[in-house]
């Protein structure tokens, strides 16, 4: 192939030999198990088992190489900091819905100042003058019933 892979089943290059070794180490066993066959057969050539040994080298040092279990103190550290985090972030999202429910309401405070803007129609000044007659619902005048005063 043009990519230097080779088809399943074909003859393994060292390149592609090396390569596998840095993937998966020095141990066939956990290579692809479509690669195990040609790398067998690679495997048995001076080059491959001077790979496979350097391979091996690494593979030894990486299974010594321990990490210690965290301490008591490192654990409770971690624990108190995650708490504490945990507090902050409750905040955090009380804070930005008491910043987003204002924001509602100036919005609803806006729109209707607004509407009422639009939606009250210009009158010439002297429209608005009260006499006893007028009401929120227009002026009664001289024309109102005069029985509907005493209910």
């Amino acid at each position: 192939m043009a990519d230097g892979r080779r088809p399943a089943g074909g003859p393994m290059d060292a390149r592609r030999f090396a390569a596998l070794a840095d993937a998966y180490g020095g141990a066939l066993r956990r290579w692809p198990q479509a690669e195990q066959a040609g790398a067998t057969l690679f495997a048995e050539t001076e080059e491959g088992r001077a790979i496979l040994a350097s391979a091996g080298r690494l593979d030894a040092i990486l299974d010594r190489h321990r990490v210690e279990a965290p301490g008591p103190a490192l654990h409770s550290a971690i624990v108190a900091k995650a708490a504490t985090e945990l507090r902050l972030g409750r905040r955090r999202q009380l804070w930005w819905l008491g910043f987003g429910l204002a924001g509602v309401g100036l919005a609803g405070a806006v729109a209707g100042l607004a509407l009422v803007t639009v939606v009250t129609p210009d009158m010439p000044s002297d429209h608005y003058v009260m006499d006893a007659n007028a009401t929120s619902f227009g002026d009664a005048g001289s024309d109102a019933d005069p029985l509907e005063e005493n209910l």
